[in-house]
């Protein structure tokens, strides 16, 4: 107990014995005993706060993964909807530049109708065609 061996104990006992006298020792002890166990109570009460504290570490350990997990996740989604407004504008832009090329014919010389026939045509008819 605490280190001391039976002697130590002896001594210890003959001093309260001489000092307190017969009358006070077992009050004396009673106290004593009182302590060590408000004391062991004590000891007990950190022990389980101190474990429930490291358990609360771990829980926010574990929050703060799942936290670092979505980050990633939200941060990967916001990279594919960047890459669908990327496709979207080019998108729109090559239908602008086609409103654009189906315009600009609209602007030119108008072409001019041929005669679809199966008559066989004249050298001189086929020169002037060019």
């Amino acid at each position: 107990m605490f280190g001391m061996g039976f002697t130590e104990i002896l001594i210890i006992a003959v001093i309260a014995i001489l000092f307190l006298g017969p009358d006070k020792l077992p009050g004396a002890m009673v106290d004593i005993a009182k302590f060590f166990k408000s004391a062991k109570d004590a000891i007990g009460s950190v022990k389980d706060s101190l474990e429930e504290e490291l358990n609360v570490s771990d829980i926010k350990k574990e929050a703060l993964e799942y936290k670092a997990k979505l980050d990633s996740a939200s941060s990967k989604l916001s990279e594919i909807t960047d890459v669908k407004t990327q496709v979207g504008s080019q998108i729109s832009s090559i239908l602008d530049d086609e409103e654009e090329v189906s315009k600009a014919p609209e602007n030119a010389a108008p072409k001019v109708s041929q005669k679809v026939t199966f008559k066989k045509k004249n050298k001189k008819e086929e020169n002037t065609d060019v």
